[in-house]
């Protein structure tokens, strides 16, 4: 994809396809903009001021200024607006979510864009939670000890998913069990610590 325009991409993920647009892009001709805070995703007011400073940063050759995040507050949007309405010269803008839902009306109608979004292939789950027990939950950490972040993150889906399909009552500390493994994800905790909570949670419901 090249980018000649400013753009949206609305994508599944943030960092996956961050980098794949900045390996397209010549190196020192980019500045990203994010919440570089561990496990936050915001992007807020302070971030959308960086961008604006940095576009206002003259360059005789285009200057790609990437800026993403999950969610992009109110503030932070109308912050922007002038300036992707009226970009400096020599710049281009590449904002990079996950969700159209929160982008202003009034921005993603300025800006093309482009989904990118696809159907994930969900893990199978090779345990039945409504008879999990110690040796399932033992056999299943240790056929998985050595996957990685991303395989970690899919199989807490699944693990929700195959919940829900199964019709099982959670109350809302048991879904919070869920996204608080997202989060562990996030700051690089260990797979194994993060299934093993995970599961055990699910084993008490049973």
């Amino acid at each position: 994809m090249t980018f000649n325009v400013s753009t949206i991409l609305i994508v599944n993920d943030i960092e996956e396809s961050l980098a794949q647009v900045a390996a397209t892009l010549p190196k020192h001709d980019i500045r990203i903009v994010k919440n570089e805070e561990d496990g936050k995703k915001d992007f807020l007011i302070a971030h959308a001021k960086q961008v604006v400073k940095e576009a206002y940063i003259a360059s005789d050759k285009i200057k790609y200024i990437i800026f993403c995040g999950e969610n992009f507050t109110v503030e932070a949007q109308n912050s922007l607006l002038k300036i992707l309405e009226e970009p400096p010269k020599n710049i281009i803008f590449i904002m990079i979510t996950n969700s159209k839902n929160g982008i202003l009306k009034t921005i993603f109608s300025r800006l093309p864009h482009h989904y990118l979004k696809t159907k994930k292939q969900r893990i199978p789950i090779a345990i039945d939670l409504l008879k999990l027990n110690l040796k399932d939950v033992y056999n299943f950490l240790k056929a998985n000890q050595k996957i990685t972040k991303g395989e970690t993150k899919e199989i807490i889906e699944s693990l929700l998913y195959s919940a829900n399909e199964k019709k099982m009552k959670l109350t809302t500390k048991e879904l919070e069990s869920f996204s608080i493994a997202m989060k562990l994800c996030e700051l690089n905790s260990r797979p194994i610590n993060i299934l093993t909570t995970l599961l055990l949670t699910l084993m008490r419901k049973r």
